[in-house]
């Protein structure tokens, strides 16, 4: 395929040519003295980012404009210590903070560390970010205020709010070409705000919808499953066409995203807003590539090309996601009373190719020659959440926070794995006797939980001198959950005991799970003049337990294939996490320059990690070693002569195992053994899924052109040091190398009206950002008895990579009703 940068780059190679028509860069640096004050309410107190005693990082609409920000993928890249791998949208893309985290790369494996936020209420969401005021990105523990999944942080969208004294309305649009992709990007929408009225009632609505095409080719796809050969002799164009065929640009999506809000301020003291939010996402194929990932005994190995894949199914995955929320605050007089009540749903329906992990099992399915197997999963998910809480005001030296939580969360989930002909396969080859299963359902699985949390927290502050203030806070939390699971195997079931050829066997087994406790936090801060401030922190932050979802093996074991989890398989228990942190915060020049700084140390005990049963590989969650995390996180932003500005973030972070973990991958020989060691986790073994190094630096160009238009010049790179597959290499984990990111705009705008082009990736940097499974799949294990796959058949083995080179213009156009 050739990539076609069509006018889109022509005529930004026009733009930035701007330069030689006369500018007035005096008169527009004169107008910008000093740096944009950015207000944050993360503390849950309105203040500047400068004022916040705590490592805190604010993007506002300038530079999600400027660096062409879309998503949290976009947004990591210009925070430090934030580290989130883009793995396409069909799955939840990993979010690490410090580096905590012990999963391995690929699908799934983020490890819930970090709580993201709509507003004042949690909602797991990678927010498309329209109509968005900022996002605020809590660094280190935040247990005291922000509750369950802040271990390394917090993530919070902070909407625009209606406005009820104006009347506006903005459309907005994006067309964008992709090297690798036949088709181009769109995008597009509108926000209207609208005083029903005056100064007491106003809505706001905005949609926007996204079509892109995606850049991976699913090349090998089987014609008809059960009947078409897997693996044809793929140097035989007609067999090849006969068996399979090609879906072009499979990795891409169309999202609609939409929000409604009304906000009713019928006095002086009493502010509510009533909001809708939803978001519609249908994914295709994952951003996986088999380049270069297949076994040497695979003949398709030299055929995958570098944008392509050799799954066998398409990977179609819908997600919808909805919040309806009332957040209300009074003024009190003595204090704020704030209330945010908020409904959450989620709905997920989703395939996959199931086939290597089949034949991975050993059962013999790769013994008939049309074996494919593919897996349909739904989910849905309710959360209904209420937080009350009192925000003292006043002059007083004393101030305070003291509030409530509640949150109740039911989740359904339900996992289907067919097997297309090979019911009627067993029963003619092997001759086993049973009944033929029509719907070739192989393995299906029910789980059932309803977490409940509540917890009461509060602050208490005391300002001892115009410099010198102190915070201590409480949270005390108590959790519980209630599960119930279910597994079957039909298929088996069907054709070799048997049973009727519509049979399924659920036998809800419960598993349930709770405990409570507390978390502490105390934190000092110092202004050693009005514009420097040192601050000391030390916070708390957990992750509840829970239940596996998976049922409990049979004692003893029959001789015949189970699906269950052994008893140290059903339940984990929590994880927490504490944070020591130095830190200053500096302004310099009359505003013109902030320099912040922060050095940490985390200790993280009994850690979360993924892993798979010892019967039937179902994914599970267990308990693991200690952890540790400790390093340096530096962001600076400045106003430079000329219309210049410029930003800069750096970040270093060493995070570690403290102790052993036994069997962390798998259990294969007794502890203390060569093998045994080499799927065990060892004190001192770095953390996967993180760079060690991480640098972005931007830098923005203002004037004048064309009788008082304003242009930006935009520049923006981003660096991250290498990161590795698996804790401390170990089960056949990788490196996967360092690398850099450019990307250039130019904006042209007037009072009403703007214009953007845009090149990300300006270099087509070509790289692995994650990775799937391990090299073991293609025969090179570093034990190959542990590893009896046939490496001429696995396609398991892949790598998520960059988006390649895209080329775009954005329009936005606001105008009065």
């Amino acid at each position: 395929m050739q990539f076609k940068p069509s006018l889109l780059s022509l005529t930004i190679a026009s733009v930035l040519a701007a330069p030689a028509i006369a500018v007035k860069a005096e008169e527009l640096a004169a107008q910008q003295q000093e740096i944009e004050v950015i207000n944050v309410t993360a503390t849950r107190r309105s203040g500047t980012v400068q004022e916040a005693p705590l490592n805190i990082t604010a993007l506002d609409n300038d530079v999600i404009a400027q660096q062409n920000i879309s998503e949290l993928a976009d947004i990591a890249r210009w925070v430090p210590g934030l580290t989130i791998t883009d793995q396409g949208g069909r799955e939840a893309s990993p979010i690490i903070v410090r580096g905590l985290n012990t999963n391995s790369s690929g699908p799934g494996s983020d490890g819930g560390t970090v709580s993201t936020y709509i507003g004042e209420l949690p909602a797991a969401v990678d927010l498309k970010l329209v109509d968005v005021e900022r996002v605020e990105v809590l660094i280190g523990p935040q247990g005291t205020l922000y509750g369950a999944g802040t271990l390394g942080g917090a993530i919070r969208y902070i909407l625009n709010k209606p406005e009820t004294d104006v009347t506006s309305a903005s459309i907005f649009g994006d067309l964008s070409s992709t090297k690798e992709s036949d088709s181009l990007g769109k995008q597009g929408g509108f926000i209207v705000n609208l005083p029903l009225i005056d100064d007491t009632l106003a809505l706001r609505a905005s949609l926007n919808y996204l079509n892109d095409p995606g850049y991976i080719d699913y090349n090998y796809l089987v014609r008809e499953p059960g009947v078409s050969l897997t693996d044809p002799d793929w140097s035989d164009s007609a067999e090849v066409a006969e068996n399979t065929y090609r879906k072009a640009d499979a990795n891409g999506e169309q999202t609609t995203t939409g929000r409604i809000a009304l906000r009713w301020t019928p006095n002086d003291w009493l502010d509510s807003t009533l909001n809708y939010y939803f978001q519609n996402e249908k994914i295709e194929g994952r951003g996986i590539t088999h380049y270069d990932s297949l076994g040497e005994p695979n003949p398709l190995k030299p055929l995958v090309g570098k944008y392509e894949s050799a799954y066998r199914y398409e990977e179609p995955n819908d997600i919808d996601n909805s919040l309806l929320s009332l957040e209300v605050s009074a003024d009190l007089g003595f204090a704020e009373l704030v209330s945010a009540t908020g409904l959450a749903k989620a709905e997920e329906h989703g395939q996959r190719d199931q086939t290597d992990l089949l034949i991975r099992l050993n059962y013999g399915y790769e013994e008939f020659p049309a074996f494919s197997a593919f897996t349909r999963e739904d989910e849905e998910e309710e959360v209904f959440t209420q937080e009350l809480r009192l925000v003292s005001t006043g002059d007083s030296d004393w101030n305070w926070i003291v509030g409530a939580f509640y949150n109740k969360s039911e989740f359904e989930g339900y996992s289907r794995e067919f097997t297309p002909g090979f019911d009627q396969y067993a029963l003619t080859e092997w001759e086993t006797g049973g009944n033929p299963r029509p719907d070739a359902l192989e393995y299906i699985s029910v789980d059932d939980t309803t977490v409940t949390e509540k917890a009461i927290f509060g602050e208490l502050g005391y300002q001892m001198t115009e410099q010198l203030a102190f915070t201590v806070g409480a949270r005390f939390y108590d959790y519980d959950v209630k599960s119930q699971s279910a597994t079957d195997l039909p298929l088996y079931n069907s054709v070799f005991e048997g049973e009727p050829s519509d049979a399924i066997n659920l036998v809800f087994e419960p598993a349930n799970a709770g405990d409570s406790g507390n978390l502490l936090k105390f934190n000092t801060n110092y202004k050693f003049t009005p514009d420097v401030m040192g601050y000391f922190t030390v916070s708390e932050g957990f992750r509840i337990g829970g239940s596996n979802g998976v049922r409990p093996c049979p004692d003893p074991l029959p001789d015949r294939p189970e699906i269950c989890a052994l008893p140290n398989e059903r339940i984990f228990t929590p994880d927490t996490t504490t944070n020591y942190e130095l830190g200053f915060k500096s302004s310099w020049f009359k505003n013109k320059l902030h320099f912040n700084a922060a050095v940490f140390n985390v200790d993280w005990e009994d850690a979360q990690v993924s892993g798979a049963t010892v019967n039937g590989q179902q994914p599970i969650v267990t308990n693991a070693a200690s952890a540790n995390s400790r390093g340096v996180e530096i962001s600076a932003r400045a106003i430079l002569p000329n219309g210049i500005s410029t930003y800069a973030t750096y970040a270093y972070t060493k995070a570690e195992l403290t102790s052993d973990a036994p069997f962390l991958f798998a259990v294969v020989d007794d502890q203390g053994t060569e093998i045994q060691d080499f799927y065990d986790g060892k004190d001192g073994d770095r953390l996967p899924g993180s760079p060690e190094h991480q640098f972005s630096l931007g830098l923005n160009y203002q004037t004048e052109i064309l009788d008082g238009k304003q242009l930006d010049l935009t520049y923006g790179l981003t660096y991250q040091s290498d990161v590795i597959s698996k804790v401390g290499l170990r089960a056949d984990g990788e490196t996967l190398p360092a690398y850099s990111l450019s990307n250039v705009a130019a904006k042209l705008a007037d009072d009403s009206w703007s214009v953007t082009f845009y090149v990300d990736n300006l270099f087509d940097k070509y790289a692995f950002t994650s990775v799937r499974r391990d090299k073991g799949d293609i025969g090179l294990a570093t034990y190959p008895e542990m590893n009896a796959n046939d490496p001429a058949l696995q396609r398991n083995y892949g790598h998520f990579i960059l988006t390649p080179m895209t080329v775009g213009m954005k329009f936005n156009y606001q105008f009065e009703i």
